[in-house]
């Protein structure tokens, strides 16, 4: 039996990478979706109900937190997965070790992009702003981090100040291209938090900054918000926001970027922007992720997603996402049939 706890961020992806990693691996499933985006997992279990799906195969368990906790303890579980914070992921994987019991873990992010000198400038930091802004920054493996050649560091921060200013917010209801709000009070009081902690440690605002965009006056909207200037030591540069906000921070050498993109806890992923192949073996091969991105071109189709360190262990998504589900046998001495 695997215990599945998945997050209220991408809520029905997180569900079908569990289910369908789980489901080829010969798993029953008890489903905990969060709390704050149950209804996904709800209709889920009737898209399993409706496609035929045997009786005890697939439950949903809707709960809060403590319910997921409880989930990953109980002893009839053999294989926890979970997705969400480090903190959470932490006490599900002491309650699931408490059985000895193997726990996948897909956890935090704060991710790196990388862009050197000879790339092209324009498109990697629109790309960058959008891979960090995306989903109103409420995603694991958003670019966070820009990390900029000296060279064209001045050049990046204009241009990155000049695109989040095109984002625009608007209600999940309208149409057309917008971010919709955060998914909370809480999720907005703390990226005002972060947003307020950078002003405070001296990072440099260029776009955006505290309170709602202007023509809000109420929800859980957030101003697409970029900093420069930002330092190892600042708190932007090593925690985790969740939220539209993008920090920019100079390098001088190849070594020098490999060792900014490695500080901190996090391993999720890494982005590498560079005309030059061999730069790109180098860096991608240095950088402590689960995941490497070179100049945007999105993973292949299957491609294992996950980290390492404080973001987590196990695999989701393609063959690697049903291995994790199983463990090996090994028998010798069997006769011919």
């Amino acid at each position: 039996m695997a215990a599945l706890v998945t997050p209220w961020n991408w809520p029905l992806n997180q569900v079908a990478l569990k289910v369908g990693g789980a489901l080829a691996a010969g798993c029953a499933m008890i489903l905990k979706p969060s709390e704050l985006s149950a209804g996904a997992g709800l209709i889920f279990a009737e898209c399993m109900a409706a496609a035929g799906a045997p009786e005890g195969l697939f439950t949903v368990l809707v709960g809060d937190g403590e319910t997921g906790r409880l989930l990953a303890s109980h002893p009839d579980i053999d294989i926890a997965s979970f997705t969400g914070s480090t903190s959470v992921g932490r006490r599900i994987a002491a309650s699931a070790g408490a059985n000895l019991v193997p726990v996948l873990l897909e956890l935090g992010g704060k991710s790196a992009n990388l862009l050197f000198a000879d790339c092209d400038l324009t498109l990697a930091v629109k790309q960058g702003v959008a891979h960090c802004f995306r989903n109103t920054g409420q995603s694991c493996n958003a670019a966070s981090r820009m990390l900029v050649a000296r060279e064209v560091y001045d050049e990046a921060v204009a241009l990155a100040a000049a695109e989040a200013a095109e984002w625009r917010m608007g209600a999940p209801s309208a149409e057309g291209g917008h971010l919709g709000p955060l998914v909370s009070q809480a999720q907005h009081e703390r990226v005002q938090t972060h947003i307020e902690a950078a002003l405070e440690d001296g990072a440099r605002l260029v776009a955006g900054g505290p309170g709602r965009p202007e023509g809000f006056e109420r929800g859980w909207y957030p101003r697409p918000t970029v900093f420069a200037d930002v330092t190892p030591g600042m708190r932007l540069f090593r925690e985790e926001v969740f939220g539209p906000v993008l920090s920019i921070t100079p390098f001088d050498s190849e070594d020098e970027a490999v060792r900014l993109a490695n500080e901190g806890d996090y391993g999720l992923a890494g982005y590498v922007q560079t005309a030059d192949p061999a730069r790109q073996r180098r860096v991608a091969a240095r950088l402590k992720v689960g995941m490497v991105q070179i100049n945007g071109r999105s993973r292949a189709e299957g491609a294992p997603f996950g980290g390492v360190r404080q973001s987590g262990h196990g695999r989701e998504a393609g063959i690697w996402g049903i291995r994790a589900f199983q463990v090996i046998k090994s028998v010798s001495g069997l006769d011919p049939l």
